[in-house]
């Protein structure tokens, strides 16, 4: 009967460990369902706010690239209509030297023609002036190599002439401090 009744409670304890693990996994399904739901719900919520980003950056990007075409197309019609003011600026020029050639074929008066050289002569220098061409300034001063194009040395007899610009062989140009054409220079050795 012993035996009987350690079966019949083992029975029993079988039964019991059986119910709490069928509760247990019961718990536990409602629990990872649960979970399951709020993991996607989080999943989604993640979604939208990752569309959203990316949506607002395509369109930010598209924004850019049209703002950069926009101001290069800009920039090129600067440049070109400054170029154009220009030009027109030369043309002008051009016209008093066609007139000078025609007033020079017959002028008897060396005076005439040197008094109009020189007005032309003046009217190219106000030109650069107005385009912000100012002319570099080499005589006198100081050899420097970034400045000025040696293209040769004399020899000097006083000893503060050495190594400063003796001469300038051909004038350089500037525009707002930059160089466009550097002067060629003798310089004092």
């Amino acid at each position: 009967m012993q035996n009987k009744d350690k079966h019949t409670h083992s029975e029993e304890w079988s039964e019991e460990i059986d119910d709490t693990v069928a509760d247990f996994d019961n718990t536990e399904n409602d629990n990872l369902t649960d979970e399951n739901a709020s993991t996607e719900n989080d999943v989604d919520t993640l979604q939208e706010k990752y569309d959203k980003l990316n949506d607002n950056y395509l369109r930010l990007n598209a924004e850019f690239d049209n703002y950069r075409k926009r101001t290069m197309k800009e920039k090129a019609d600067i440049i070109k209509s400054g170029g154009e003011r220009v030009l027109l600026d030369v043309i002008s020029l051009v016209d008093d030297f066609e007139r000078a050639q025609t007033a020079l074929q017959g002028a008897e008066s060396t005076y005439a023609i040197l008094e109009g050289m020189e007005l032309i002569h003046q009217k190219f220098e106000n030109f650069l002036k107005q385009h912000g061409v100012k002319e570099v300034e080499a005589v006198g001063l100081p050899f420097d190599p970034d400045r000025f194009e040696a293209i040769t040395t004399i020899p000097v007899e006083d000893d503060s002439k050495k190594g400063v610009v003796v001469d300038c062989v051909q004038k350089g140009y500037e525009i707002s401090d930059k160089i466009i054409r550097f002067p060629k220079v003798i310089v004092g050795e």
